[in-house]
């Protein structure tokens, strides 16, 4: 089984995903627009011609998929996003901090990266597409944290 998060948004996706696959060394295998669907697809105002209907991105094993929606079929997808996080877990310390470093530009950091009771390193933050992630550093073998 795979659990992929799907994200959506009103007109930045491909953007999104573009900065998404640079920052975690992933590759975008779909990039489909509302200008591809059927022709019988309700969503059919030129205005949406170049937004995404479906992207997908792989990065390692992982994968995130999303969509650009807009308020006249996705009630609230105007709203900040709420109640998810998309999590990256590694061992890796520096590449914990750089993912965190590079996704909060041009966002806002919610919990500055910083050791913790519970990992080395850990942060949270709203990137500049409005979706909230946590960068977390799987803590080593007999790690404790620092005595504080």
């Amino acid at each position: 089984m795979k659990i992929v998060t799907s994200l959506s948004f009103q007109g930045q996706c491909r953007e999104a995903f573009e900065f998404y696959a640079q920052v975690l060394g992933g590759r975008i295998t779909a990039a489909i627009p509302y200008a591809d669907g059927p022709p019988d697809m309700p969503i059919s105002d030129p205005k949406y011609k170049s937004w995404l209907m479906h992207c997908w991105l792989d990065a390692g094993d992982q994968s995130l998929m999303g969509a650009d929606m807009d308020v006249d079929w996705a009630p609230n997808i105007d709203k900040p996003k709420n109640g998810f996080d998309v999590t990256l877990h590694t061992d890796d310390i520096a590449q914990a901090r750089r993912w965190f470093e590079q996704l909060s530009e041009g966002g806002r950091e919610i919990m500055p990266f910083a050791g913790t009771f519970w990992s080395p390193g850990f942060g949270s933050l709203v990137d500049r597409f409005g979706v909230p992630w946590m960068v977390n550093t799987v803590p080593p073998a007999g790690w404790t944290p620092p005595a504080g």
